[in-house]
């Protein structure tokens, strides 16, 4: 179950069984001023892949429903996020042309009872359910945790710019009527 105000004020209740990604997921919500509801019951007795892509899945459906025929929003966000020693980028466009780039290096296989490696499979999944352009880019790092947390922050604060309505944009933001 998962459910998304992106007009909230950043409430969450998050039980993936994964705790570390429930950090992560309140985070996204308390710094894009979400409203977030989140309870997986996933294969964890197998390992977090199934679970931690499935949530990416369907938060990324959540987005595209959300932000509906995009009419107002200011489409693109991005965000340059300092996190002690981290120093993370992320750019997104809700074009509705899904591709998703990714640059992060870790040093650790797991951070609390998450895989490193399933944070690109989340934000991988997002990106293409919520049919978006997704960029993340570490552009300095040391602690695995910082780096991690930095991205789902950054990420937040760029969904929240990009889903803002401006009242001088009538209809959708392209010179072609439709996105």
């Amino acid at each position: 179950m998962l459910s998304l105000n992106l007009d909230g004020s950043g409430k969450a209740e998050v039980d993936t069984g994964i705790g570390f990604l429930d950090h992560m997921l309140v985070n996204f919500a308390r710094h894009g001023l979400f409203d977030l509801a989140c309870k997986v019951k996933g294969d964890l007795y197998v390992d977090g892949h199934h679970t931690t892509e499935d949530i990416g899945i369907v938060l990324g459906k959540a987005v595209k429903e959300a932000v509906g025929d995009k009419a107002g929003i200011h489409r693109y966000g991005f965000s340059i996020l300092p996190m002690d020693e981290t120093l993370m980028l992320v750019s997104l466009d809700l074009s509705g042309r899904p591709y998703f780039k990714y640059q992060a290096d870790f040093t650790a296989e797991r951070v609390g009872n998450l895989d490193t490696e399933l944070v690109k499979e989340f934000f991988y999944a997002v990106s293409y359910s919520a049919e978006m352009n997704l960029h993340i880019k570490m552009l300095d790092g040391e602690n695995n945790h910082h780096i991690i947390e930095a991205m789902f922050k950054a990420f937040a604060k760029a969904l929240d710019q990009a889903t803002c309505i401006d009242e001088r944009i009538h209809g959708v933001l392209s010179t072609k009527g439709v996105i």
